[in-house]
């Protein structure tokens, strides 16, 4: 049985259509998916079928939660979304994909990626920056791997290019259960969750 979610209660998960060198981005990318599902959110993701993002949609899926993919059409076949879990937006861009990504999601979790998730971190972090929105957006950090981008964040702001309180706009996690905290996401009471 799906669980059912109200509107603005999916979560957007950005990450990579490639699995990395580390067997544990897969692991993580599950454990949040199941998370997500125990806390009653949806999924918004690339739509993408391989890598962190196959392995986030499959466990939200196999969770039974809710999964919305967005993808441009000219990239459905080399992200694999062929055979889709959920329901699949195509759109035309790059620009749409993000756009519709952002209105359908309560908020952000950031998992290991490439330029493709570090772009869209950077556009939601922006337009929360700007006051387009006001939506949390949440890094998880496991194992470090966000490190470098932090600390380059910090140095920003030590450099006079980000206010404390725009450096602030990225919160960090370590765990999926400290993620979906940070996200407001309420903890359900085995009553709530039936």
């Amino acid at each position: 049985m799906r669980t059912t979610v109200g509107p603005g209660t999916s979560i957007a998960v950005f990450c990579g259509a490639r699995p990395g060198v580390h067997p544990d981005h897969l692991a993580l990318a599950r454990d949040l998916g199941a998370e997500l599902v125990r806390r009653g959110a949806g999924l918004v993701y690339g739509a993408g079928g391989v890598g962190v993002m196959g392995a986030i949609a499959d466990s939200v899926f196999e969770a039974g939660g809710d999964v919305t993919g967005v993808v441009p059409g000219v990239l459905r076949e080399r992200e694999r979304s062929e055979e889709p879990r959920g329901t699949i937006h195509v759109v035309s861009t790059m620009h749409e994909r993000k756009s519709l990504m952002y209105r359908l999601a309560s908020g952000f979790a950031v998992l290991p990626g490439g330029i493709g998730t570090l772009d869209e971190l950077m556009e939601v972090a922006t337009w929360n920056q700007l006051g387009i929105m006001a939506k949390p957006i949440v890094v998880v950090n496991h194992k470090g791997f966000f490190d470098p981008l932090l600390a380059l964040l910090d140095h920003l702001v030590r450099e006079g290019f980000l206010a404390l309180h725009e450096r602030r706009l990225i919160q960090v996690a370590h765990t999926p259960e400290d993620a979906c905290d940070l996200l407001g996401l309420p903890v359900l009471t085995a009553a709530a969750a039936a």
